[in-house]
């Protein structure tokens, strides 16, 4: 069987350097031609490569998408604002949680478990006790 390598990659425009952002093995299904599909680059303009940050994102869905708001919450404001919103289909949204299933998978393997607010394992506590 035939693999291909996923990676995202990001190209900063104006830079002539991709940066890869994350990969993953995935089996080609070979047409009747026996030809494989063409890869293609994605371009980050410079705006974009800076990020937006977000601690906040409100999910909702109807039957032909799913519609992420992220927002950010500051401490002391009454309300959140919503800095970008991504709309797709329910197909793209699966894909994308497998694809940060996998990425969290791969980042706990190398810098350990990621500690959620609440989590209680006092074997490995900071110490402090309420």
């Amino acid at each position: 069987m035939v693999h291909k390598l996923i990676c995202g990659m990001i190209k900063p425009r104006g830079k002539s350097n991709l940066a890869p952002i994350g990969c993953e093995q995935e089996p080609i299904v070979e047409n009747s031609q026996n030809q494989i599909p063409p890869q293609f680059q994605v371009e980050v303009g410079e705006k974009e490569a800076e990020g937006i940050y977000s601690n906040l994102v409100f999910i909702a869905h109807s039957p032909s998408e799913v519609i992420l708001d992220f927002a950010r919450a500051l401490p002391g404001l009454p309300k959140a604002r919503v800095h970008a919103r991504v709309i797709m289909t329910p197909q793209h949204a699966k894909s994308l949680l497998g694809a940060l299933e996998q990425n969290l998978k791969n980042y706990e393997a190398q810098f350990g478990a990621i500690k959620l607010p609440g989590d209680q394992n006092p074997a490995k506590g900071l110490g402090f006790k309420s």
